[in-house]
């Protein structure tokens, strides 16, 4: 991944987002376990308590699950460096303040320290009588050393911190009405940009406290009469409504072409009503009616206080799906109220869709052109295999500089987002594409998003090729750039002396090729032998170490002019 991709704020937004999913993949089995333990339904205390162990140590799982997720290759050393840095920081945060509690803001902390640490350093050399400690192993000190001086910080800054943050949760808790309708229109509007999650981990994991729990998700699981009303308004929405928005998409559809869509919307109500995953239903009309949407995150917020209205409280541990609510039932006050609010909502959507579709001839599935469909359709033939038909829609394994996942979607970067095949990626089962600029592509998949990742990831290394730093040819024709490098001034011997004894010497060097504008990508016989000190001083700005003695060098405009004055001397 680039430098100035590195540095951007909504890529690291994204990421972090991406990053939280995988300890939040760990709170079903959590909710499971806790709720089958308790007296009402198997009264077994060691399966209750095994769920319950989960909840208590919430903050290490995040920091370890965070970690791994920042770091680049999601390396389990990472992981390894988070643990070790929340247990650091907050074992200093307790001896300067007891009263401390950064909860679960702590694990997310140390989590997110490891990861860049280990991006940064995972391939550091140490002197010879240090090379124990060099590489991942350094990892675990750097982050501990790190979490030791931001312990003695937050130690001294994070009181009125955690004062304003208890303060803007006791608003957002004490305000009813306002804070249910804020919150709920906030957790929709955010979905266009996914950073859903950000708010989410602070109104389920941190706001509130009930007996050393924190958070709306926590205290309602450990027993909080008062926790539940910021999960109890998604029910009517996600069971009820989207479902019934589904079913006026299918008879708003032309009659030749509900069978062809019939089955797919019906997939897509079924997940949304049984598992609480909207995002795929949400984005087949997200961006063709914008108002429509807008309608829907304003009956979110209406459905969040509609429920809280009536004191329905409810939970769930991973969504708002019927799964969920027969989970959490037994905890649940007035739970059976959904049924009566989630029919009044199942038909004000369908109304409401039906009417928006019909009036303003909105194309949802069913309703494209017949051009359109014709395309679709013969692109499906030659998919061929999932991972790499993906690959050749987003513009082929050149194009692709990362490519990861959340729950419902792809998290790409491409180096150029115009390439991308739209109507094939809309066969492959894509519910929408979202743009965020600086090569930041999204692709909406519903619960295949990761499988869908791994396949592309296993393409690509079959192709050759790195998904997070491939190779990118330069613009123009290759007769273009052939006379663009010979009008470069040519690398005087001295510069090229110290270039080839900071890689290593002649022998060492194997090819080296100037890509993406300002990068070497070099092959070396044994990358231990660069002398990165030396490097910097030549001018490299970055490092990417790719596996196998390959590895790109960031080096500004001035790729080129070297590329062309080292090959010369690489190794044959």
């Amino acid at each position: 991944m680039s430098l100035s991709q590195r540095l951007n704020p909504m890529g690291a937004l994204q990421l972090l987002g991406r990053s939280l999913m995988l300890p939040i993949a760990v709170l079903p089995i959590a909710g499971l376990l806790l709720r089958l333990g308790q007296p009402d339904l198997l009264d077994i205390s060691f399966i209750a308590e095994a769920g319950k162990a989960i909840f208590d140590n919430l903050a290490l799982i995040f920091a370890i699950g965070v970690a791994v997720g920042v770091a680049d290759d999601n390396n389990g050393a990472a992981g390894l460096a988070g643990m070790v840095g929340y247990l650091v920081m907050t074992a200093v945060l307790g001896a300067i303040d007891p009263d401390i509690n950064m909860g679960v803001l702590a694990g997310i902390i140390s989590g997110c320290i490891a990861g860049l640490w280990y991006n940064r350093c995972k391939n550091i050399r140490l002197p010879d009588y240090l090379a124990f400690f060099a590489g991942r192993r350094f990892i675990p000190i750097v982050t501990g050393l790190t979490a030791l001086g931001l312990g003695w910080i937050f130690g001294w800054i994070w009181p009125p911190i955690q004062h304003g943050i208890d303060q803007l949760g006791q608003w957002m808790i004490g305000s009813g009405s306002i804070g249910l309708f804020v919150y709920g229109l906030l957790n929709r509007l955010l979905i266009v940009t996914g950073l859903h999650h950000v708010l989410n981990s602070l109104v389920w994991f941190v706001f509130g406290h009930y007996e050393g729990a924190t958070g709306d998700l926590n205290r309602f699981f450990a027993g909080d009469p008062d926790a539940g009303r910021f999960m109890a308004g998604f029910f009517p929405v996600m069971m009820f409504g989207l479902p019934a928005a589904a079913l006026a998409m299918y008879h708003a559809a032309r009659r030749d072409q509900r069978a062809r869509v019939g089955g797919m919307l019906l997939s897509l109500a079924l997940t949304a009503f049984l598992t609480g995953i909207t995002e795929p239903i949400e984005f087949t009309f997200m961006f063709l009616a914008p108002v429509l949407y807008a309608i829907h995150a304003v009956l979110t917020g209406l459905s969040m206080v509609i429920m809280g209205l009536l004191n329905v409280k409810l939970g769930f541990t991973f969504s708002a799906g019927a799964f969920d609510y027969a989970l959490s039932y037994g905890l649940s006050t007035n739970g059976w109220m959904l049924i009566p609010v989630g029919a009044l909502y199942a038909l004000l959507y369908y109304m409401i869709f039906r009417w928006a579709i019909i009036r303003f001839d909105l194309k949802t599935p069913g309703r494209e052109e017949e051009a359109a469909a014709q395309s679709i359709a013969g692109s499906e033939a030659s998919a061929g295999e999932r991972g790499p038909a993906f690959v050749t829609a987003l513009g082929g394994a050149s194009n692709l500089a990362s490519v990861g996942a959340c729950t419902t979607r792809l998290r790409l970067v491409l180096h150029d987002s115009n390439r991308i095949d739209e109507p094939t990626l809309k066969q492959l089962g894509s519910r929408g594409i979202m743009r965020l600029g600086e090569g930041h592509l999204q692709v909406v998949l519903g619960p295949i998003a990761d499988g869908v990742a791994d396949e592309m990831r296993q393409a690509l290394a079959r192709a050759g090729h790195e998904p997070d730093a491939p190779a990118v040819q330069q613009p123009g024709d290759p007769g273009e750039q052939a006379g663009q490098q010979a009008d470069l001034p040519p690398l005087d011997d001295e510069t090229r002396e110290r270039w080839m004894t900071a890689l290593g010497g002649q022998q060492n060097l194997r090819s080296v090729v100037a890509v993406a504008l300002t990068r070497l990508r070099l092959e070396v016989t044994d990358d231990q032998h660069l002398d990165h000190d030396a490097l910097a001083t030549l001018g490299v700005r970055g490092e990417q170490v790719l596996g196998s003695g390959r590895l790109h060098l960031i080096v500004g405009d001035q790729a080129a002019r070297l590329a062309a004055g080292l090959a010369r001397q690489a190794k044959a």
